[in-house]
C-alpha cells in the first residue's frame, strides 16, 4: 500500500499545529489508535525536524504516514526529506518546494484555491491538491473543481469538523484535513494521547457512520 492508499482509505490527514509536541511518536501512535495514520507536523512547531530524525523510522514501521506542512523553501523540503518526511504540504504553491520534493521522490500536496492555481498544481507534480481555506468556500466548491478536474485529487483544509467532514467526502475529496478539533494545541502539549485518540476516533466515526 503506498502512502497515498494510506490517506485514501482513512481518508483523514491530521495537521499538528502545537508550540510543544512532547513525544512526537506517542502523538503518532494516539493518533494511529483513532484511525488516523497519515500525520503532518509542521515547520510552525518548534524543533519540528528535530521530531522527525526521532520518530520517523520508527512510526513507518507501524504504518504510520509522517509528513511536514507549511514548508515555504527548497532548504526547508530538503531538511524535511533528510529527516524522514514522507509527504510535504505548502500552504500555496511553491515551485521550488515542488521541484526538491520531485527530486527526492517524496509526495508533495500544494497548496491552492483558484482553478487556475489548481491546473498549475498539478503541472508542478502535486500528488493531490490542497484546497485551502476550504470552509470560505463550502464542499460545493470541490465538486465545481471537479468539473473541469475531474481526474484531480484534491484534499480541503480549514475550518473541517465531524460535522462537515463526510460532506467535503461526498463532493469528491480524496481525503480531509483534521486540525485543531483532533489535535488541539494545549491537549498536544500536556501529552493527553487519550484524550487525541477519542478525539481521531470521533472525527472517524464521522466519516464511517
Amino acid at each position: 500500500m503506498t502512502d497515498l492508499d494510506v490517506l485514501r482509505s482513512d481518508r483523514v490527514l491530521s495537521v499538528v499545529r502545537a508550540e510543544r509536541i512532547p513525544d512526537a511518536a506517542d502523538l503518532c501512535h494516539a493518533l494511529a489508535a483513532g484511525g488516523i495514520r497519515t500525520v503532518e507536523l509542521t515547520f510552525t512547531t518548534p524543533g519540528v525536524l528535530d521530531h522527525l530524525r526521532a520518530c520517523a523510522d520508527a512510526v513507518a514501521r507501524d504504518g504510520i504516514v509522517l509528513g511536514v506542512g507549511t514548508v515555504m523553501t527548497g532548504d526547508q523540503a530538503r531538511a524535511a526529506i533528510d529527516a524522514g518526511a514522507r509527504f510535504l504540504v505548502t500552504p500555496g504553491l511553491r515551485p521550488e518546494v515542488a521541484e526538491v520534493a520531485a527530486a527526492g521522490s517524496v509526495s508533495i500536496f500544494l497548496g491552492a484555491l483558484t482553478p487556475t492555481e489548481v491546473a498549475q498544481a498539478v503541472d508542478l507534480g502535486s500528488a493531490a491538491v490542497k484546497i485551502f481555506p476550504a470552509s470560505s468556500m463550502g464542499p460545493k466548491y470541490l465538486s465545481d473543481l471537479h468539473g473541469p478536474y475531474p481526474a484531480v485529487e484534491l484534499l480541503p483544509s480549514g475550518g473541517i469538523n465531524p460535522g462537515n467532514a463526510q460532506s467535503y467526502l461526498d463532493a469528491g475529496a480524496l481525503a480531509v484535513c483534521a486540525g485543531t478539533g483532533v489535535v488541539p494545541p494545549a491537549e498536544v502539549a500536556a501529552g493527553n494521547w487519550a484524550d487525541i485518540t477519542d478525539r481521531a476516533r470521533n472525527f472517524v466515526a464521522a466519516i464511517t457512520s
